[in-house]
């Protein structure tokens, strides 16, 4: 993954400029920062989409070479897709201060197989997905990953459960449930109200002697 992504300063001239930009396989880019102006650039989309695939996603930190304006340590705030192609067309830049607290949401990856389903025939569900985590830049986790495989059935893994070292502060409210280990009799009960809700089906023909 490449730390450093060159890019150029551009002057802000409307949807014509940025086509333009795009027909010279760059793509239109701003970065924006507390306390300053927006620096309106164009870079390279393959070197964004590279961050993007990597393991931390939108959380990666990378430096920006602006060319004859120096260097912003950034992650990738958004991003726009042409809706036809699926190409990356456009991006927006946060700029990050390494010595500031910085505050985002992270994604959970769950591992494991849970015994309450292996063995008692639960199902697991997973109902959060990511978390808002608080701390510096250099300790963002590359990946919060849970292991499961303990839980049976109704049992379940809160925010507060979630360690993550004393660096990183866990801002989602503690009693928020990430995943737990639903019973049987759930699975039924579902099964029951999805059948009652379907509509009879009303035979026709000729009625058997």
């Amino acid at each position: 993954m490449p730390t450093v992504i060159e890019a150029q300063t551009r002057i802000p001239e409307g949807k014509n400029a940025n086509r333009r930009i795009r027909t010279t396989g760059k793509i239109p880019a701003v970065i924006y920062g507390p306390g300053k102006d927006p620096a309106v650039i164009s870079l390279d989309p393959g070197d964004i989409k590279t961050v993007l695939r990597s393991q931390t996603g939108q959380n990666t930190i990378f430096t920006v070479n602006i060319e004859g304006a120096g260097q912003r340590s950034a992650m990738v705030k958004d991003y726009q897709l042409d809706p036809l192609k699926g190409k990356l067309i456009h991006v927006d830049l946060l700029e990050i201060a390494m010595d500031r607290l910085l505050t985002l949401m992270v994604d959970i990856e769950l591992t494991g197989e849970p015994q309450g389903v292996k063995i008692d025939g639960g199902t697991l569900d997973f109902v959060t997905r990511a978390i808002e985590i608080e701390c510096m830049p250099a300790d963002i986790p590359e990946a919060i990953k849970l292991d499961v495989s303990a839980l049976r059935v109704n049992d379940y893994i809160r925010a507060k459960d979630v360690k993550l070292g004393d660096k990183v502060k866990i801002i989602t409210e503690p009693d928020v449930v990430i995943t737990m280990v639903s019973g049987q009799q759930k699975a039924a009960a579902a099964d029951a109200a999805t059948a009652a809700a379907e509509p009879e089906v009303i035979k026709k023909g000729k009625p058997e002697a």
